[in-house]
């Protein structure tokens, strides 16, 4: 069901840089937006997605999230990028400093917020960001690659402007623990996680038993899912878990991260989908938000490290998704995309927008394996949480 839709671009985003040796490039954003040019899906040689530039976030706004000791530190070290602040997680491995680093989050904030308020406004029925969905930083800390938690500030913008629920989705391979942690007592934002376990994997947290605060019992929901999980059984997972949840909250508007490090090529985490299987829950996101919302949906990036092969091919399926008009996976990559991803890197870049698969799953209800170590992440997640929202656990 189409209907006006935009993704929130400039070249300012792909600031947020936290050097040539860092996995996170931003190269992995460029090489998206231009994928998704070369295809049509947006700029000027296509209709479907209008792109919008990114405003910069005020001090004000990212204060409705994060504590002004950490906006001050941040803009600190953007000053002196050669400090080294533990306290609020600042130049480690993780978040070095760099030059500039205040002005390059808030921008990503700043993105994160106008997509929202596209949608909430109406003046865009879909909205992305693919260079948001920062979902580790904490309050006053942060974490993961995270400098501000812009998910996290777009929500809380639109529960001040209005919104009874917001139901966030996050199918990053690590747990969104910043945005879990600062709506986990807050009965108006359902956080749901797919992640691989804690057991194995930073930050170590998203376990079945984490299910709210006192206030917000049962609005947060985790599946921790074990290593190797692919396509078919991290679709199971997800379709026994989200739609029922989010269907029973039925929240005003939907807001989803789609970090794609769960694809088996991602050097960072151990989980084995496709980008087949990516694209499949990225239209599932979009038909729920249709049908539990009307359609309001606030589509972020994330993590995602297999920077040529993977990252713009997943997220260039989900831009064309947020425009209302899908990709055929066997659509071949433009050879000027090709071309340049070979002179300006000297790579080879992928042939098609498919890795050959054609994802299947077993749905919940052909029933539950308790041999199988899914099926008991799944289970312990369903058991867990379901029943504090009124549903029944049991396939």
């Amino acid at each position: 069901m189409p209907g006006p839709a935009c993704v929130v671009f400039d070249k300012t985003l792909t600031d947020y840089d936290f050097g040539p040796s860092h996995p996170m490039s931003p190269l992995r954003v460029d090489l998206t937006m231009l994928l998704a040019e070369s295809l049509g899906v947006c700029g000027s040689r296509g209709s479907g997605l209008a792109v919008v530039d990114a405003p910069l976030a005020s001090d004000d706004l990212i204060a409705t999230v994060h504590t002004g000791d950490l906006v001050e530190a941040v803009k600190a070290m953007s000053r002196d990028p050669y400090l080294v602040d533990l306290a609020h997680g600042l130049g480690t491995d993780d978040n070095p400093a760099f030059e500039g680093m205040h002005l390059a989050a808030s921008h990503v904030v700043g993105a994160s917020v106008e997509a929202a308020r596209q949608v909430w406004s109406g003046d865009s029925l879909h909205a992305a960001n693919i260079a948001g969905g920062l979902h580790h930083a904490m309050p006053g800390n942060a974490s993961g690659f995270c400098v501000y938690n812009d998910v996290a500030v777009a929500i809380s913008w639109l529960l001040a402007s209005g919104a009874r629920k917001v139901a966030y989705v996050d199918l990053d391979v690590h747990h969104g623990d910043g945005v879990e942690a600062i709506f986990y007592d807050d009965p108006r934002v359902l956080t749901v996680s797919l992640h691989e376990t804690g057991q194995l994997l930073f930050p170590g947290t998203g376990f079945p038993r984490d299910t709210g605060g006192p206030n917000a019992p049962g609005s947060a929901a985790n599946v921790a899912l074990p290593p190797g999980t692919a396509d078919a059984g991290w679709l199971r997972a997800f379709h026994a878990v989200v739609p029922p949840l989010v269907r029973e909250f039925a929240p005003d508007v939907l807001v989803t991260q789609h970090g794609c490090d769960s694809h088996t090529e991602d050097p960072l985490a151990h989980l084995m989908l496709t980008v087949d299987g990516q694209r499949a829950a990225n239209v599932a996101l979009h038909d729920l938000a249709h049908e539990v919302c009307g359609g309001k949906w606030v589509a972020t990036g994330g993590g995602g490290y297999a920077i040529v092969d993977v990252v713009p091919r997943t997220w260039t399926h989900l831009l064309a998704i947020v425009g209302g008009s899908p990709l055929d996976p066997l659509t071949e990559t433009p050879d000027d995309w090709r071309e340049h991803v070979r002179t300006a890197l000297g790579r080879m870049a992928p042939l098609r927008l498919t890795d050959g698969r054609t994802p299947t799953y077993h749905d919940w209800t052909s029933g539950y394996d308790p041999a199988a170590w899914l099926d008991r992440a799944v289970h312990a997640t369903r058991e867990a949480v379901f029943p504090l929202n009124g549903l029944d656990y049991r396939p």
